[in-house]
């Protein structure tokens, strides 16, 4: 379980395991395939958490911008985008697994960085820690369920992406 409960720490953790997973998901004496699909399932979850427990409740404060907010909507769709690209090459490592590894991490860390400097820092100016915990706490709560789900699997990023 993490320490914190606070929403803006506990989406920076992830941030910092997909950051963590890319590099495994680069390296040739890792499990590549393995790191994906840890990072297929972190990633899914915590874009899904996100849009159904962290946005919605961010919206409400008048400092934090709402298009920055449904911005954040729109790149997570990218992500997944990547991602199923990425999931659906058949051979690890190979020069395709590379070419779409590489626009996975281009789009995911883009929107990172966005969400970073815009949303949260937003939301740790404006938003009372009290309620950052709260909202930590049904971030953590659906981003498990998405996981226990097996949300990363190909199946369901197929039907995120095409939904």
């Amino acid at each position: 379980m993490p320490q914190t409960q606070d929403v803006v720490e506990l989406i920076l953790q992830d941030h910092r395991r997909m950051e963590d997973l890319f590099r495994l998901m680069r390296s040739v004496e890792a499990d590549r395939a393995a790191a994906l699909q840890e990072f297929a399932g972190l990633l899914v979850a915590h874009a899904q958490a996100e849009e159904a427990k962290v946005y919605p409740a961010l919206k409400r404060y008048k400092n934090i911008d709402d298009e920055e907010v449904e911005h954040g909507e729109h790149e997570h769709d990218e992500g997944n985008e990547a991602l199923l690209a990425l999931l659906e090459v058949e051979e690890v490592g190979s020069d395709e697994w590379d070419s779409k590894l590489e626009e996975l991490v281009e789009a995911v860390t883009h929107h990172a960085d966005e969400e970073e400097r815009t949303i949260l820092n937003g939301a740790r100016e404006n938003v009372a820690m009290d309620r950052r915990e709260e909202l930590g706490a049904a971030f953590l709560e659906e981003r498990e369920r998405q996981l226990k789900a097996d949300c990363g699997s190909i199946e369901n990023v197929r039907r995120i992406v095409k939904s």
